[in-house]
């Protein structure tokens, strides 16, 4: 069974967080369940998933680091996400409007970590 697309194709938000995910090392982008995710290497792991679920398309899922999670969860803007959320990610709400850009990059970055490969943080490392 194919999943429907959550995204139609140039989608801004997509676009934006394509260009944030792929600046990492070895990032790829993939589709997973008809949304748009981010592995670290062609057989590595996820670190960044558009849509938590059909209802909730504006949302990114992250892995945060394991200190930061506490602070994270009582952001009124994140919530567990079903079927990643037992694995430890959460989502976060993205604003379309008003969105902090930076604090989306350090997200996505601070996932990124959580999964890469020593070889993938030593390039990241050496170009941050």
């Amino acid at each position: 069974m194919e999943h429907p697309l959550l995204f139609d194709e140039g989608d801004a938000l997509v676009e934006r967080i394509r260009g944030i995910c792929l600046r990492l090392p070895e990032a790829v982008e993939t589709m997973n369940h008809g949304r748009p995710s981010w592995k670290a290497g062609e057989k590595g792991r996820a670190f960044a998933v558009l849509g938590a679920s059909m209802d909730r398309p504006d949302t990114l899922v992250f892995k945060p680091d394991p200190a930061e999670e506490p602070a994270w969860r009582e952001d009124e803007r994140v919530f567990v996400p079903k079927y990643w959320g037992p694995s430890g990610w959460l989502a976060i709400d993205l604003d379309r409007g008003a969105r902090d850009w930076a604090e989306t990059f350090e997200l996505i970055e601070t996932s990124y970590r959580q999964v890469a490969l020593r070889r993938q943080l030593a390039v990241l490392d050496a170009v941050m």
